[in-house]
């Protein structure tokens, strides 16, 4: 499910602890930036459903029984999380 509320913060990342840090960085004599990937990636929390990732509840005898019905080959052949994360940093090195 698409998540469409613009203050989200996910429970994997502390914004306390963010907030530390980017005041620290940004008293460095060196330009940083921090790219929250956690932040980023709990938006989707859908990743990769397979039968080779951990899930929150434990797979059915069905779902083990035939993967390739319960398997998601979307965000396998498909670019993910990842790979955004990748593009963003490339974006980063390169154009700005």
């Amino acid at each position: 499910m698409m998540i469409e509320d613009p203050n989200y913060w996910g429970s994997d990342c502390r914004k306390s602890i963010l907030q530390v840090l980017g005041e620290e960085l940004s008293e460095s004599k060196f330009p940083i930036t921090l790219l929250n990937i956690t932040q980023l990636s709990s938006y989707r929390k859908d990743a990769h459903p397979a039968v080779y990732k951990k899930h929150w509840g434990p797979l059915t005898s069905k779902e083990l029984a035939n993967p390739m019905k319960y398997a998601d080959c979307i965000h396998w052949c498909l670019p993910g999380v990842q790979d955004n994360w990748n593009e963003l940093f490339y974006t980063k090195l390169f154009y700005t």
